[in-house]
């Protein structure tokens, strides 16, 4: 196959698997189940099918259809979308062995529509890898929010749904409200909204503007979770757990900084917006973003809120190291990616087992656990210090490269913003790892149990490898995003 083929066959495998899930679930959850990893598997490969040829050089991409003069939607592969694409396919895989294990062991209700929308919203983070331009990506960014309504909706209560809505009203709003108008004027200003090496807009809008364009495009992406357009991510945590990792790691949140990202190199141009002074901004708001939220991290009680308030903070280390403008900081920016997406997927994936197998939510509640769930607290510990930046793990690896583009730029801001929330970091995921480990457990209430049930154990403990196994063995990624810096510059 062709890499167009490839790419049409990336976007259309999820859809055609959301077909054959809801065909399946009117027959048995097992075939239900079997129809889901086989989607989940065809999809990997043939995302990693598109790797070789694109280490090689190749950029391959074709225009679907104009929908009106100038306007088309387009789809192109480039390093930054091959990782996002490679990263959310494969992890694909392992949420859905945990998910059946989680959605058994929590005997939830509606699972076939459960796995058939989260086939949907794989498809749409599909089509967000590969968007050759702001219109693509735009659209398929709106087909991303709408298919994880259901998800985040799941339980159907009253509580859930009045979440959900303010889930879906953020994101709907600053899209529509602000990354919509961005983009119309960016067609107005440029041309064009493809994506192009170096940039569209030098030349085009400057100072000010440029800066008002950008806070247009960073606020609009309301999935990067920058403040104050944050407040979605924790109203998401009433979703099932593997909803949670669906968001935080496998597709939404990834989405949105990876789009940030995307526009930063490939709209604005990473040298033009160094050497114009209105973009300066960006940098203060994701190091604002980090600290706050490491503070609002810092003083919560429940497992779930915690984390959610831990990724706002770690998506904006992404948005600063892509606003120190320097490229071992781009290097970092994708690194993080990749490394937070294995250890908060790890994290919330533990969240959930202690959930299905004591209903334990609040941090209280979890002295002593690691007795009983030694495997489950034994990844816990690994992608709390994969947060925290602690080697062998994976968040080691991006923090340096961040660290390293900011002493390469002289951005003391970044620099102690870095070394302020790694402390903060510490002080929140460190005394939940000794209370679970050398606490002594309650006896008043005391439940017996165990782990949770075997997908759930066995998929976090695959991510919590990949944690240590991303530390040891990050070569391709960085080769891959030195080639995304070089054709960029």
């Amino acid at each position: 196959m062709s890499g167009a083929d490839l790419i049409i066959a990336a976007i259309l495998l999820p859809l055609g698997g959301a077909v054959g899930i809801g065909l399946a679930g009117r027959v048995s959850d097992n075939l239900r189940e079997t129809v889901t990893l086989i989607t989940a598997f065809l999809l990997a490969v043939t995302v990693w099918n598109l790797a070789p040829g694109l280490m090689a050089g190749e950029r391959p991409g074709f225009t679907a259809f104009e929908v009106v003069p100038g306007i088309d939607i387009a789809f192109r592969l480039e390093p930054l979308g091959m990782l996002f694409a490679a990263l959310a396919s494969s992890l694909w895989i392992v949420n859905s062995v945990y998910s059946i294990g989680y959605m058994r062991g929590n005997k939830e209700k509606n699972q076939t529509r459960f796995y058939i929308f989260f086939a949907l919203s794989l498809s749409a983070t599909m089509g967000i890898a590969f968007a050759g331009n702001l219109f693509t990506l735009f659209l398929f960014y709106e087909m991303l929010t709408l298919s994880t309504y259901p998800l985040v909706s799941h339980k159907g209560d009253a509580a859930t749904v009045r979440s959900a809505r303010v889930y879906i009203g953020i994101l709907l709003t600053t899209s529509i409200g602000l990354l919509l108008p961005a983009i119309i004027w960016t067609y107005v200003v440029a041309g064009t909204g493809d994506f192009s090496a170096g940039g569209i807009l030098e030349g085009k809008l400057g100072g000010p503007l440029l800066g008002l364009l950008l806070a247009l495009f960073v606020f609009g992406i309301g999935k990067a979770a920058v403040m104050p357009v944050h407040r979605w991510l924790p109203a998401a945590m009433v979703a099932p757990t593997p909803v949670s990792a669906l968001l935080h790691a496998v597709a939404v949140v990834k989405a949105g900084v990876f789009a940030v990202t995307k526009i930063i190199v490939y709209i604005f141009g990473v040298d033009y917006l160094f050497s114009t002074p209105g973009s300066g901004w960006l940098l203060y708001a994701a190091s604002f973003t980090i600290v706050v939220a490491s503070l609002v991290a810092l003083r919560q009680q429940n497992l779930k809120r915690l984390l959610a308030y831990s990724t706002v903070a770690q998506l904006s280390y992404v948005v600063m190291a892509a606003a120190i403008l320097k490229p071992l900081a781009e290097i970092g920016a994708a690194i993080h990616i990749v490394a937070h997406a294995f250890g908060k997927i790890t994290l919330f994936f533990a969240a959930g087992a202690i959930y299905v197998a004591s209903k334990k939510t609040e941090l209280p509640q979890l002295s002593g656990i690691g007795r009983r769930m030694p495997w489950t607290m034994t990844a816990f510990t690994i992608g709390a210090l994969s947060m925290i930046g602690v080697p062998p793990t994976a968040g080691f690896v991006s923090k340096w490269y961040i660290l390293a583009g900011a002493f390469q730029s002289d951005n003391y801001v970044a620099i102690v913003t870095i070394v302020a929330s790694t402390v903060l970091n510490a002080a929140y995921f460190l005394p939940i790892i000794y209370m679970a480990w050398f606490g002594r457990e309650a006896t008043e209430g005391r439940v017996e149990h165990g782990e949770a049930p075997w997908p759930a154990v066995l998929a976090l403990t695959v991510t919590a490898a990949l944690t240590i196994l991303f530390f040891l063995f990050n070569g391709p990624v960085i080769s891959l995003e030195r080639q995304l810096l070089e054709v960029a510059a």
